[in-house]
């Protein structure tokens, strides 16, 4: 961790291309953040009287990118390809977004009970009326430990995880949330691949409502 994370416990998201982009989003640690933050975080920021913080994009590119979104709804995790994923990260570098930081146990895909006030507040956030018509991206992570083949599936598992949870504690709908997995490829801390930080899970706002006015 920057000795800038030290001081803040916040940062931006900045990775992009061979690691997946989500730069309108923040990073908290552990169980220090509540479902107000993750709400505040997954929704877009009026500029103005009817203006967001989200960056302008043509109208065939929008209609696009929604059509590619809503194809994902209700596709089973490990049938996403590569070429998918790789959408999936592009898209999301636009879109509000959360690092929580929820840990998992190594060589595992359960949940570790620090890390457990962060999902529940997740799952707090994701049910507030402020969200809803939402598609929210669940993106799994490992450490560097271990063959890319293996952490892929793993990574697909913590993200299966999440949204089985997510369902069944908070009665999300499946179909607006999209699990996938990026195994090792992205890390949080590319200078420590093998760091239990990158064992984590990201959370994305992938279709958003018009900010209130």
């Amino acid at each position: 961790m920057t000795s800038f994370n030290r001081l803040s416990g916040i940062k931006m998201i900045v990775t992009i291309g061979a690691t997946l982009s989500m730069t309108a989003g923040l990073a908290f640690a552990g169980d220090n953040v509540s479902s107000a933050q993750i709400l505040n975080a997954l929704q877009p920021k009026p500029l103005t009287r009817g203006l967001t913080l989200e960056p302008a994009v043509d109208p065939a590119v929008k209609a696009k990118q929604d059509n590619f979104i809503a194809g994902l709804r209700n596709r089973r995790t490990r049938s996403l390809s590569i070429g998918e994923r790789d959408e999936i990260a592009e898209i999301a570098s636009t879109k509000p977004n959360i690092d929580l930081d929820i840990q998992f146990d190594y060589n595992s895909d359960q949940i570790s009970s620090s890390s457990m006030p962060s999902v529940r507040a997740l799952g707090e956030a994701l049910s507030n009326p402020k969200l809803k018509g939402s598609t929210f991206v669940v993106a799994g992570h490992t450490d560097a430990v271990g063959g890319e083949t293996y952490n892929q599936g793993l990574s697909e598992r913590r993200a299966d995880t999440i949204k089985r949870y997510l369902s069944e504690k908070f009665g999300i709908a499946g179909s607006d949330l999209v699990a996938v997995g990026y195994g090792k490829s992205k890390p949080k801390d590319p200078n420590e691949p093998m760091d239990p930080s990158n064992r984590r899970v990201q959370v994305v706002n992938m279709a958003t409502k018009t900010a209130s006015k």
